[in-house]
């Protein structure tokens, strides 16, 4: 199927209804712990994309989804200063994650706010340190700070990238035609998926050895 296939009943909706999709992905990526499956990246460039399209100014693009991150970071850091403890880590879903939410604390002692900033450019973190970092009384304003420059760049580094990828696309079918345009398009998408497939392999070998390691 062509990818214009995939992409045209989202992109020919209404700009609102556009944008609630992504605010809303974005949103909850962050504030209920659902990051590890919602493409919150691929929600971010998807609204560059529509921007490209004239569907919604670039700006506004921009803010919506600047906005949804650091509003839904805001929520997870609440949810992690009053719910998440012990019970919520011991949960079945969460033991499977138990190497890198250590990996995300120990990050987050170590470098404080600037953590906060730096888990923004990793999935796993991105959905677990703002509640890591309310389940350890990081004082909000501290917390906002970080989590704020940190929505900016990330939000409008993927907006931008999704705008110059829509570009980029339409100036290709241009010159050289659809057939072409549509071919780079999924070569791009396949080295992409291709990348995410072999990196989460990696990531689940390395986590299934280290049970076997730590026993000798």
């Amino acid at each position: 199927m062509p990818v214009s296939n995939l992409l045209d009943p989202i992109l020919n909706m209404p700009p609102g209804l556009i944008l609630a999709i992504v605010v809303l992905l974005v949103f909850v990526e962050d504030a209920i712990f659902v990051g590890f499956v919602v493409p919150g990246e691929t929600a971010a460039v998807l609204a560059g994309v529509g921007a490209s399209l004239g569907k919604v100014p670039l700006w506004v693009a921009i803010v919506a989804v600047v906005v949804a991150a650091i509003v839904g970071d805001s929520v997870g850091y609440e949810v992690g200063k009053h719910f998440f403890g012990p019970k919520i880590l011991r949960s079945r879903f969460m033991r499977r994650h138990h190497k890198r939410i250590n990996d995300a604390e120990s990050f987050l002692r170590r470098r404080g706010g600037s953590a906060v900033f730096l888990g923004r450019f990793t999935a796993f973190f991105r959905a677990m340190m703002p509640a890591l970092a309310g389940s350890s009384r990081m004082p909000y304003r501290t917390f906002l700070a970080w989590n704020a420059s940190g929505g900016i760049v990330w939000g409008t580094g993927f907006v931008v990238l999704g705008w110059v990828a829509g570009t980029s696309y339409h100036r290709v079918e241009q010159y050289v035609g659809r057939g072409v345009a549509v071919i780079v398009a999924v070569i791009v998408i396949g080295a992409l998926v291709v990348w995410k497939v072999r990196k989460e392999r990696a990531d689940r070998r390395r986590e299934a050895a280290e049970p076997s390691m730590d026993a000798l």
